[in-house]
């Protein structure tokens, strides 16, 4: 039996695509959700651009047919946009959106489908209409008043919870073929493909830092190897993540033969990357409280105090990271202006990569050139985004997708290193 899903506009701005992603069922889209397409379809943004992209699909659609009777949309279902004949007063467009489906759930009740009776598949009766929306609040409204709701299924994934661990000498190799890590007493090897395996070397200090547990010396020698060309680490705030991997990648472009031109830094800087225009000043001074937690870091990598005065030496102008900006050795980058560039021989690290959607993890390694190495780092714990969770983001999709690629790997880290404060922070709170 075909099913009917009425879409809540944030499934559209959440994948462009997914109206060809529920199979052969019938899809309602209600007039509300056009109109807040095209009011956030203006700016920069990756909101105004994924609602320009769905409207784009929908209009290019009309080619089929007309919108208002219903569309073929070329994998069996078809889509119909739908207007509500009740006055829209003041109610909100959640709620003009949960009435469409309240009244096509009605007429599907009644055994009358006129609102598909254009469409040559279902007969009377025919159907489940169900409410797809990311937003919690909807799907509690719509489910109280007796409507069958879901979450955007199609890009969840728990895989991440049963890799990214180092393994024991009697666990199994997991059968994939992505980079993981065994511990046989002190010995520690690198898995790749079937059951290749090399002996990892003990690393000693790097820019002065040094693994303090047996996932942070599995992460550094991910991080500094360059066949290894994707790096997922997740773990709890304070787990070493960021510093390990700018550690590396400003040991590995500082090299007398770097491998790499440029460590590239990026990372959300709110939610879905929407306002960082409407902060004062240039560009610098717009990124700069987002990603200060990345200076953070780089201070405790390149050991710089935070009370230099202005009569530097040549010596600690080097050791302060922005000598590292100034001398284009590191840059870092607003989300919204990566899209359309072409980046190689970069070490790219994406920071916060939890508050990221597939969609813009896509667009992120598709900006990657010949040389470049991809470090996303994340909580999976921690999502600020709307309307992702901790198995619908897009570190998660990236882990759950390249889980069988053998220049990928997949690493969390548990123990907190931060300090012994942080660490009883977390546990007890």
């Amino acid at each position: 039996m075909r099913k009917i899903f009425v879409l809540d506009t944030n499934v559209l701005i959440h994948d462009p695509e997914s109206l060809l992603k529920f199979e052969d069922n019938h899809l309602v889209i209600s007039l509300e959700v056009i109109e807040e397409l095209d009011r956030i379809k203006k700016g920069p943004g990756e909101i105004a651009r994924s609602a320009r992209d769905a409207l784009k699909r929908i209009d290019a659609l009309r080619a089929r047919g007309n919108l208002a009777r219903g569309v073929p949309l070329g994998n069996g279902g078809w889509l119909r946009i739908h207007v509500l004949s009740a006055p829209r007063g003041s109610a909100p467009t959640d709620n003009r959106i949960i009435q469409t489906a309240l009244k096509i759930k009605e007429n599907c009740l009644k055994g009358r489908l006129q609102d598909f009776d254009e469409l040559p598949h279902p007969g009377d009766g025919e159907g489940r209409v169900i409410l797809v929306s990311k937003d919690l609040a909807v799907r509690i409204k719509a489910e109280s008043l007796g409507l069958e709701v879901e979450d955007y299924l199609r890009d969840k994934t728990c895989l991440f919870q049963r890799f990214g661990r180092v393994l024991g000498p009697l666990d199994s190799t997991n059968g994939i073929y992505s980079v993981r890590y065994l511990l046989c007493g002190e010995d520690l090897f690198r898995i790749r493909g079937s059951d290749s395996r090399n002996p990892v070397k003990n690393r000693r200090s790097l820019e002065g830092i040094s693994p303090k547990n047996v996932e942070q010396a599995c992460a550094l020698d991910a991080l500094l190897n360059p066949e290894v060309e994707i790096v997922a680490l997740t773990g709890d705030a304070g787990t070493g993540k960021t510093l390990l991997a700018l550690a590396a990648g400003t040991h590995q472009v500082a090299k007398r033969s770097p491998l790499y031109e440029q460590v590239l830094v990026t990372r959300p800087t709110v939610p879905m990357g929407r306002d960082l225009g409407y902060l004062p000043g240039r560009i610098g001074e717009k990124l700069a409280p987002w990603m200060q937690p990345i200076f953070d870091n780089l201070e405790v990598i390149l050991q710089t105090p935070k009370d230099q005065n202005k009569d530097q030496t040549i010596l600690s102008r080097y050791r302060s990271f922005q000598y590292l900006i100034d001398s284009g050795l590191l840059q870092v980058e607003a989300l919204a202006y990566i899209r359309g560039r072409s980046l190689p021989r970069r070490y790219f690290i994406v920071d916060e990569a939890q508050n990221l959607r597939p969609l813009d993890v896509k667009t992120l390694l598709t900006r990657c050139g010949e040389g470049t190495k991809i470090v996303f780092s994340g909580d999976l714990t921690q999502i600020d985004t709307p309307h992702l969770d901790a198995s619908g983001n897009g570190l998660a999709y990236l882990i759950s997708h390249f889980m069988n690629e053998e220049n990928f790997c997949y690493l969390h880290l548990k123990d907190g290193v931060r300090s012994r404060l942080a660490e009883q922070g977390a546990v007890l709170l």
